[in-house]
């Protein structure tokens, strides 16, 4: 008998010290670079997109793939692509945690806009605000000293 499954993840990190490092005229040089990694990981990526502090991927996974590791993964390859494209001068890594949230596929559709209007969403929302209402929205108990 063969195994179904269905987990969209819609995972969220951000640059070190929420610095604004990741430029804008180049980031979907990273955006496609990071979906490559998915890619190689037999896994699907549905939207990647951001601004200047951090990013949101919507994704689901092969099976195989532990999350965390894919996060890992992906961290410490931009992390060095970054550094050494000469691109993006002011970034000097990643935070060391991550927000991943699940959803079912009916919600893909609206997950999509949500990632592609980012930059728009951000003039009436700060990260901190957009960040505690998925944690809240998803139930998950947070210390606010750790938050972000």
């Amino acid at each position: 008998m063969n195994s179904y499954r269905q987990i969209i993840y819609h995972i969220v990190f951000l640059t070190k010290k929420r610095t604004p490092s990741i430029e804008e005229r180049y980031c979907h040089d990273l955006y496609r670079y990071i979906g490559g990694i998915i890619k190689k990981r037999s896994s699907i990526h549905y939207e990647i997109n951001g601004v200047a502090d951090h990013i949101h991927i919507l994704s689901d996974l092969h099976p195989s793939i532990a999350l965390a590791d894919l996060i890992k993964e992906i961290k410490v390859a931009t992390s060095s692509w970054l550094k050494q494209s000469g691109k993006f001068p002011l970034f000097d890594g990643w935070q060391g945690g991550y927000g991943a949230f699940t959803y079912s596929i009916k919600e893909k559709s609206t997950l999509v806009r949500y990632i592609q209007n980012q930059k728009i969403h951000h003039r009436t929302e700060s990260l901190e605000a957009e960040y505690t209402r998925l944690l809240k929205e998803h139930e998950i108990n947070y210390d606010d000293l750790y938050l972000l």
